[in-house]
Formats: structure tokens, sequence, C-alpha cells
């Protein structure tokens, strides 16, 4: 997808980086709609999704979705999500999340979007991002309409 932005410099996006835990899944159970929405994108778009798996249920939810499962150590988890991202280009991925942790990850990413769910949203973690969503599926609706990101990154 390629994206046009009236006072900014157009982008590409080829990846998309969720978090899990707070970000597409609550409590280590993923949201209902989620493997359908991913599985709908999986043509156009990479999708990946990072945890230190705190519940231990990633792999087994995630099992019938069209996405690669990054399990990263409990410690310096907001290092390895930038390594990841890093590693996937940065000037071509999209990455989501709500955690101190997905801080590094929102701020250097083309697109970071935050999201304010049920577990919350670290405030760093906000003010590191570039637009706010209320639910995981606003960031399914940015990726089907481009339109929706001009509307609310335009200048």
């Amino acid at each position: 997808m390629i994206v046009e932005i009236p006072g900014r410099e157009s982008f590409e996006i080829k990846n998309v980086v969720f978090d899990y835990n707070g970000t597409v899944a609550i409590d280590g159970k993923l949201i209902e709609g989620i493997s359908e929405s991913i599985n709908e994108l999986s043509n156009s778009f990479n999708f990946y999704v990072i945890t230190a798996d705190t519940y231990g249920t990633v792999k087994k939810e995630l099992q019938n979705t069209k996405c690669e499962v990054i399990v990263i150590p409990n410690s310096q988890q907001d290092i390895s999500k930038l390594d990841f991202v890093k590693e996937l280009g940065l000037q071509y991925t999209l990455s989501v999340g709500n955690g101190r942790n997905d801080k590094l990850m929102l701020k250097e990413t083309v697109l970071g979007i935050a999201i304010l769910q049920d577990e919350g949203l670290c405030t760093q973690t906000l003010l590191n991002s570039d637009i706010l969503v209320k639910s995981i599926f606003d960031v399914f609706a940015f990726l089907k309409d481009s339109n929706r990101l001009i509307a609310t990154l335009r200048n």
C-alpha cells in the first residue's frame, strides 16, 4: 500500500507488526475476528505478531492465522522489538502496540499506532506514536482504505 499524505512524504506499507497482549489479544486470548481480518489482508501485507508470550498461548491462538509469530526473551523486550522491525525495514513497516515495550518500535517505524483497549496504554508509548486508536479493528480499517490514514495525518 502506497500512502500519499499532503504535506508529508509518501510511504509504502509492506509489513504490519502487532504486539500480542493488549493489541490483538486480551489476557492471552485472541480477540474475536482478528484471524479473519489478518487472513483477509494477507495477500497485501506481511503480518507479524511479536511478543514475550506472557500467557504461553500465542502459537495456539494464532495457529490458523496467516502471520509469523515471533517470541522474544523476557529481558529488553523494547530493544528486541526495535531490532526486529529494523530487520524488516523501518521505512516499510507499520507497528501497533500499547505497552512500554512497544514505544521504540512505534517511534521508529514509518507509522506507529498506539492502541487503547482493555489493557490500557503506556503514556510513553502514546507519545512515540503517530496515531491513537480505540480498537484493533480501526487499524484494519486503515489498511483497507488509505483515505482514512490520509484524513488523520494530513497537514
